[in-house]
């Protein structure tokens, strides 16, 4: 343990560092291949940091915040694109949460961002609302995590389903936590990072509109809009769209493949990645339908949401979890998920006695 805190405070230290280097040198270069070039070392260094640590939660953070997300925000910079980008320029602090937290900035006066137009609606049938709050997340996770040593009695189908639900609520603490870190250091206006995925009514309104939507928006101007826009000449209008939803869905698989690499360190076998491609095409599919039968066909918002989730779900535990549960990943997870809780409720018994 003692090992893996100065890993990752050397890992932290070559990240500020470079973020550093990113605002006071590779801004001033100007925008294009050049700025890329001295971008270039640091997208390296950033892809490889991972591999100097060995926890689980760890690797997870750095891999998702910085090898992945990370770099494409860079990438983005590269070009005076993305949510790097900003006219005025960010000051030095808000530039380096900006670049390491999964955050998204609403558009405000003082910091416009019109390179991030408004991502496209997609329409959905009005059905009531079930919120849950941030601490009802952290409550609901508290109690699966500690009831994870009584689902050796649960049906196998069951236990996956409580894994979904965990993975659920952890990528919306962890991302809740980077808002809550933001809101308290500055005065930008964030949106929230999902949007009650479990009312989902169809893949195109989990994945565009509902399900971590700060991934999805850089997805977006990363991967589907140069794709769409290099599409339009050999395609046409109509196909460009579906090509690049295809491609996006496919680097998102791929990128999920790594972040597995990194925490199981085993060869791929690629299910993330089909996993992906196969929820691709079923959007792809899914435009198909609406076009044909532009909007004549419309089930009951409840229907559409039980069929979306349980698709999502099913595929989740025939592609998303198997590699996984075959390193023990899980249960290594669950254990660091332990010591996480028994820290948190020292802190809060000290806070309070």
């Amino acid at each position: 343990m003692e090992g893996e805190i100065k890993n990752l405070v050397k890992v932290w230290l070559s990240i500020l560092s470079s973020l550093c280097y990113c605002y006071f040198l590779a801004s001033k270069i100007p925008k294009g291949k050049r700025r890329l070039l001295s971008l270039l070392p640091i997208l390296f260094l950033f892809t490889i940091l991972p591999f100097y640590l060995t926890y689980v939660f760890p690797i997870g953070l750095v891999a998702l915040f910085f090898s992945w997300l990370g770099n494409f925000k860079l990438l983005l910079f590269a070009f005076d694109k993305g949510p790097l980008s900003s006219h005025p320029p960010y000051s030095l602090v808000h530039f380096i949460l900006i670049a390491s937290l999964p955050i998204k900035i609403k558009e405000n006066k003082k910091y416009p961002s019109p390179q991030i137009p408004q991502s496209p609606q997609i329409s959905s049938p009005k059905h009531p609302k079930l919120p849950l709050n941030w601490p009802t997340k952290v409550l609901l996770f508290a109690i699966l995590v500690s009831a994870h040593d009584h689902m050796q009695f649960m049906h196998q189908k069951i236990v996956l389903l409580l894994y979904c639900c965990m993975v659920y609520l952890l990528i919306d603490i962890i991302f809740g936590i980077s808002n809550g870190l933001v809101r308290s250091v500055s005065e930008f206006e964030l949106e929230s990072p999902s949007n009650e995925p479990y009312l989902s009514t169809s893949l195109q309104d989990f994945w565009g509109k509902r399900w971590n939507l700060m991934v999805t928006n850089l997805l977006r101007h990363t991967i589907y809009k140069p794709v769409r826009l290099f599409s339009d000449n050999l395609l046409g209008s109509k196909w460009a769209p579906l090509a690049a939803v295809l491609v996006a869905f496919l680097v998102s698989g791929l990128m999920h493949e790594l972040l597995f690499y990194y925490i199981i360190r085993v060869s791929p076998t690629w299910e993330v990645t089909w996993y992906f491609l196969l929820h691709g095409a079923c959007v792809v599919m899914e435009f198909g339908v609406k076009r044909v039968f532009s909007g004549k066909l419309q089930l009951h918002w409840a229907v559409s949401a039980l069929l979306t989730v349980g698709f999502v779900v099913a595929t989740a535990m025939w592609l998303f979890f198997p590699p996984l549960l075959r390193t023990g990943v899980v249960q290594r997870a669950i254990e660091e998920c332990k010591i996480l809780l028994y820290f948190a409720k020292v802190l809060l018994k000290v806070k309070y006695d």
